[in-house]
């Protein structure tokens, strides 16, 4: 099988294993790793080439990572080799989410404006915090730190690649 690297979406790294019987333990790069359960075939790679692909049997939270069984690997020396691969799934593979909810892989440079203001900025980053996400935007401001809450957010347009926000003034500092 053949993949093309924008049919992918690397979600983590194998960064050891986890037991006897194989498991992998993966981090994730973002809370879209929250996708390894729900995915049926995973693609490992090393510096860009597809080392495997197998059937994910399994997969659990251990400590804040995921914790993989994939089928055809039942030992740790065979779960040993995919050790330093970073995990992928195919594009087309990921679920599809209600309206109104994205992935942080959909958001992230997104281009973002203030109904205000105008742009501001691309989604460059997302993180979370206790209370909610926070989108980080880099732009003429700055960098600008955003709460991912339904209040400021006025529109997703995935197809033009744009996030209108409604912010409260101060929250971005102007000259």
């Amino acid at each position: 099988m053949t993949l093309v690297q924008s049919e992918l979406l690397i979600l983590g790294v194998v960064i050891g294993t986890h037991g006897l019987r194989g498991d992998l333990k993966v981090r994730g790069y973002d809370k879209d790793v929250c996708l390894l359960p729900q995915v049926r075939q995973l693609v490992f790679l090393r510096e860009g080439e597809t080392v495997r692909v197998c059937a994910s049997g399994k997969a659990d939270w251990h400590k804040g990572n995921v914790v993989l069984h994939l089928a055809g690997i039942d030992d740790v020396n065979a779960a040993q080799l995919l050790v330093g691969c970073e995990v992928a799934v195919r594009r087309e593979d990921i679920p599809v989410l209600p309206a109104g909810e994205y992935y942080w892989h959909q958001l992230k440079g997104l281009t973002a404006s203030d109904r205000r203001l105008g742009v501001i900025g691309r989604i460059e980053d997302i993180f979370t915090t206790a209370a909610h996400d926070i989108y980080v935007i880099v732009g003429s401001y700055g960098e600008v730190l955003v709460p991912a809450v339904n209040v400021f957010l006025v529109e997703v347009d995935l197809q033009k690649r744009c996030v209108l926000f409604d912010l409260p003034e101060g929250l971005i500092q102007e000259d």
